[in-house]
């Protein structure tokens, strides 16, 4: 297996059968800018569920990853791989990325995608508004998803 690059939209997959939608949030519950807004207007389950989860005391950490079931054969994986937000004219703070909860999200989609057999499907995670890069990001794909057999389309729009 590698990863395959394609153009287009990372919500609208070009290869048939169930697939995971995969993409990195933050740990605050923000919801509202960068590859979000892609998925919200196509389906409007996956912000809904993942604001639910920082409505209660007991907030998600990093690493953990929340599967939203958003249309037929699609399921949305929410990693919760970025540590806060930075404002996009602050370029000097710390990036938010946090590559070890990105490996750790990625591990837990791709024991799903075996166990229920569906290919994974995503743009440049961690590498928009969470400020990582894809020589460090690409490498964790690699390591998890593709070691374990599973088929990876990552979109350029």
């Amino acid at each position: 297996m590698t990863i395959h690059y394609l153009q287009g939209d990372a919500t609208s997959p070009q290869v048939e059968g169930k697939v995971i939608i995969a993409h990195v949030c933050n740990d605050l519950g923000k919801w509202g800018r960068g590859f979000v807004l892609a998925i919200s207007k196509k389906w409007k389950q996956p912000e809904l569920q993942y604001k639910s989860l920082f409505s209660g005391s007991d907030t998600p950490k990093l690493g953990h990853v929340q599967f939203v079931e958003a249309g037929d054969d699609v399921v949305v994986a929410n990693i919760i791989g970025q540590h806060g937000i930075r404002s996009p004219r602050n370029t000097t703070a710390p990036a938010p990325i946090r590559y070890d909860a990105v490996r750790e999200g990625l591990e837990k989609i791709g024991e799903l995608a075996v166990s229920q057999g569906c290919s994974v499907h995503m743009p440049r995670i961690g590498c928009g508004l969470a400020g990582g890069t894809w020589d460090q990001i690409e490498p964790l794909i690699e390591q998890t998803l593709v070691s374990m057999g599973v088929g990876v389309y990552v979109y350029d729009f």
